[in-house]
C-alpha cells in the first residue's frame, strides 16, 4: 500500500516520496513521530499507518497526515476493504494527501480506458482495455481481430462507446461496464467514427461519411436515434468533443488547407467559427474539466507534441516532447494529461502534467498501445 500511495503522488510531478531505505524510523501511528528527525530529513509531511485485519478478509487502514515544521495534524480516517480492494483503498489514500496538501481532487482513484494492437497483420488482435489510472488491474472489455478505435467515457463512468470493424465496416457501439450489455448505435454506410458523449449522456456527437465521401460531424440522439449534421464543409471535419455546458462542439477540420480547430453552436449548425491560428496542424481536440483550454495534437518544428490552447487568449502552450504524440485526455482534476507516444518503434501511454514539467511513462503493457481516453470521477 505505502508503495502504491508513493507512487501515485510521484507520479503527479509535485511530491518527491522519500525512499524507504532512507527512513530514520517507521512510525504507524501520530504518537509516535519525533518530528526533528524528519525536519532533518528535511521532509515536509509525514503520512503514517497502519493495517488492521478485522474479521475474514476484511481489513482496517488507519492512516494520519501530519505537517512536519508545526506538528499540526491535517488528516486522518479508517477505511475499510478485503484483500482484492488494497490497490482501491491505496489510491483513495493518495486521493485524500493530494487533495488535502495542493486543494485539487485527487484522481487517483479513477480510470482509464485504451486500445492495445498485439501481433502483427493479418494476425493482429484489437483489445479495449479499462485500468486504474496507472494502468495496473487491467480489465479486457472488448476483443477482436478487426481493428477497435475511439473509446470515449460516458459521463457517468457507467458505459464506453467506441468504433469496431467486426463486420469489415465501421461501427459504433455503447458497451455498459458492469453488465457488458452493448449495442450498436451508428453503422451507417461509409465512415463512423470519433463517439463523444454529450455532457447529459444523451446524446453523441460523431464522424459520418455521405455516398461524395464528404466527412462531416453529426449528432445522434441516442433515445430517439435522430440525426442532426453540424458541419457543411467540403472537408474532413472530425473528432468532435463538448463544451462544459453542451452549447459548444469543437472539432478539427482541413477546410483551410490543414487540421485547425472550429467550434460551432449545435443549435445553429453550419456556422463553424475557426478558433486556432498558432501553427500549421491542430488537431483532436479535448477540453480541460474547468472549460478554459483545449488540449490538442499540435506540429512543433516538424514533431507531432501535446499542447493546449487556452480559448480566450488563444496562446498555446506545448507540454510534451516526443515526436509521434496523439491522443491526448484531460485527468477529470485538469491537473495531468494522458496521450499515446512512441518508445522503441511500439506505442505506449505517457503523461504529463498541465504546465508541461512532469512527463512520465506509465508501466510498460505488452502490444502497441493507443487512444487512451482518462474517465470521470467516480460518484462519491
Amino acid at each position: 500500500m505505502a508503495q502504491v500511495i508513493a507512487a501515485d503522488l510521484q507520479r503527479t510531478g509535485r511530491f518527491a516520496p522519500l525512499d524507504r531505505k532512507d527512513m530514520i524510523d517507521r512510525p504507524s501511528a501520530g504518537d509516535q513521530i519525533r518530528f526533528q528527525d524528519w525536519r532533518y530529513l528535511k521532509s515536509d509531511f509525514i503520512a503514517v499507518g497502519k493495517l488492521i485485519p478485522e474479521g475474514a478478509d476484511r481489513f482496517v487502514a488507519q492512516f494520519e497526515l501530519y505537517n512536519v515544521l508545526t506538528g499540526q495534524r491535517l488528516a486522518g480516517q479508517r477505511l475499510t476493504a478485503n484483500a482484492s480492494g488494497m490497490r482501491a483503498l491505496s489510491h483513495r489514500i493518495a486521493d485524500i494527501i493530494f487533495e488535502q496538501l495542493t486543494g485539487i481532487r485527487g484522481a487517483f482513484s479513477t480510470r482509464i480506458a485504451f486500445i492495445n494492437a498485439e501481433g502483427t497483420p493479418p494476425q493482429q488482435r484489437y483489445k479495449l482495455i479499462v485500468a486504474d489510472a496507472d494502468g495496473e488491474n487491467q480489465q479486457i472489455i472488448a476483443n477482436s481481430v478487426e481493428p477497435l478505435m475511439s473509446p470515449a467515457w460516458s459521463p457517468d463512468g457507467q458505459s464506453l462507446a467506441y468504433v469496431s470493424f467486426e463486420n469489415k465496416a465501421a461501427a459504433i457501439f455503447v458497451q455498459t461496464l458492469r453488465t457488458g450489455e452493448r449495442r450498436r448505435v451508428s453503422a451507417r454506410a461509409g465512415i463512423n467514427g470519433a463517439p463523444a458523449w454529450s455532457p447529459d449522456g444523451g446524446t453523441l456527437a460523431l464522424t459520418l461519411s455521405r455516398k461524395d465521401g464528404d466527412v462531416d460531424v453529426y449528432t445522434l440522439n441516442l433515445a430517439s436515434q435522430v440525426l442532426t449534421r453540424m458541419s457543411f464543409d467540403p472537408g474532413i471535419d472530425t473528432e468532435p468533443t463538448w463544451s462544459l455546458d453542451g452549447r459548444k462542439l469543437y472539432f478539427n477540420s482541413d477546410r483551410a488547407g490543414g487540421p485547425q480547430i472550429y467550434e460551432v453552436d449545435p443549435s445553429q449548425p453550419n456556422r463553424a467559427t475557426r478558433i486556432t491560428f498558432d501553427g500549421s496542424y491542430n488537431a483532436r481536440p479535448r477540453l480541460s474539466p474547468d472549460g478554459k483550454q483545449l488540449a490538442v495534437v499540435y506540429l512543433d518544428r516538424g514533431n507531432y507534441r501535446i499542447a493546449t490552447v487556452d480559448l480566450a487568449s488563444k496562446a498555446v502552450q506545448v507540454l510534451s516532447s516526443g515526436r509521434q504524440d496523439e491522443s491526448p485526455s484531460f485527468a477529470p482534476n485538469g491537473a495531468t494529461l494522458i496521450y499515446a507516444t512512441q518508445d522503441k518503434g511500439r506505442g505506449v501511454l505517457a503523461t504529463v502534467s498541465v504546465d508541461g514539467r512532469v512527463q512520465q511513462k506509465l508501466a510498460a503493457i505488452n502490444g502497441d498501445v493507443r487512444e487512451p481516453v482518462w474517465g470521470p470521477f467516480p460518484p462519491k
